[in-house]
């Protein structure tokens, strides 16, 4: 498949994967707190590590299939730098505490869904 394409092929889908989620979870739960960001970031980090996981032990995959998945896809998908930069604007809004809340969360419950990921990746 090549390298680049695969990046490209797992960077589009990343991409307009991004943007659905994030965009479905503001409007369901509102703007007034980064729900879409936040969604994104831990579904990322569940992927990343099921992929990963997957990719060394059970199926074999190519280093093109590998590479689309999580450098393409997920590198695509997940957001940490706008995590970054809504955490800044809450912070310039006053709002310490979901700032702190929103770094917390990404972080705590993202590391959590990742061994999630790789557990589960285990059990295929």
């Amino acid at each position: 498949m090549g390298k680049i394409f695969a990046l490209a092929l797992g960077s589009l889908a990343g991409g307009f994967a991004r943007y659905y989620l994030a965009g479905f979870v503001s409007r369901v739960f509102g703007t007034n707190f980064p729900h879409g960001t936040l969604a994104v970031n831990l579904t990322g980090c569940f992927l990343i590590g099921f992929f990963s996981s997957v990719s060394e032990g059970k199926f074999l995959m190519s280093p093109e299939a590998r590479f689309l998945l999580t450098v393409g896809f997920c590198g695509a998908f997940t957001t940490f730098s706008t995590l970054m930069l809504e955490t800044t604007n809450l912070l310039k809004g006053g709002e310490m505490f979901q700032a702190f809340l929103n770094i917390a969360l990404s972080f705590i419950l993202g590391f959590f869904v990742f061994k999630i990921g790789i557990f589960l990746a285990k059990l295929i």
